[in-house]
């Protein structure tokens, strides 16, 4: 692929949508923990697990040493209950400190929150991007689907290899601007049934639009 590519898309990007504020949403253990509630569900639902979640327990050690039972019902709303109950508490009892206290790994990395049980390479990334303000992409199936058609990276990429790719081709400040208006432009413009071709700004040298 074309070097200029991705970058050409960056700057069209933020000449159309603007350069969205890096902001942190949650701490970067509370990120990590709503990440895994958000996984096959929609915001709605993972948004009212979580907080379903903060509300039962005061603490993650609490969560950690509850009865699975209380986890799930605590999360029900999120769905796959039991799946994601085990996975939290999975993660919490590997970040336990030998003082007894859950703790994220210092320093931070990708490949740390990887070494997690059930912690995959689109949720660690969010934890670096979302919770601790440092760069990374995570591919969701926004950023994955609107990669591919641009032609961003080769067919049948997967979204592990993406973000290897797309980080690649970018520097590091440009991360978050980039992921946030290419997930915008996803659900606005590049949609998964009916892409709005006609009117995107990307049009001129995407691969999909210009198949024919």
């Amino acid at each position: 692929m074309p070097r200029s590519l991705t970058r050409w898309v960056h700057q069209r990007l933020l000449a159309h949508y603007g350069r969205p504020e890096w902001d942190t949403r949650n701490d970067p253990l509370d990120e990590l923990i709503a990440t895994v509630l958000s996984q096959h569900t929609s915001d709605i639902n993972s948004d009212r697990a979580f907080a379903g979640l903060k509300a039962a327990f005061d603490a993650w050690e609490a969560v950690r040493d509850a009865p699975a039972a209380l986890v799930q019902e605590a999360i029900r709303s999120g769905g796959l209950a039991v799946v994601k109950a085990a996975r939290i508490q999975a993660i919490l009892r590997a970040l336990t400190s030998p003082s007894g206290a859950v703790e994220l790994p210092s320093p931070l990395t990708r490949e740390a929150l990887m070494a997690l049980p059930g912690v995959g390479k689109k949720t660690a990334s969010c934890v670096l991007l979302f919770g601790a303000h440092l760069p990374a992409i995570p591919v969701d199936t926004h950023v994955h689907r609107v990669a591919l058609r641009l032609g961003l990276v080769p067919p049948k990429t997967s979204p592990d290899a993406a973000t290897e790719a797309l980080e690649a081709e970018l520097k590091p400040p440009d991360f978050y601007a980039f992921h946030i208006n290419l997930i915008r432009h996803g659900r606005e413009v590049c949609k998964a049934q009916r892409p709005r071709c006609e009117i995107c700004v990307l049009r001129k040298r995407c691969a999909y639009a210009n198949r024919h």
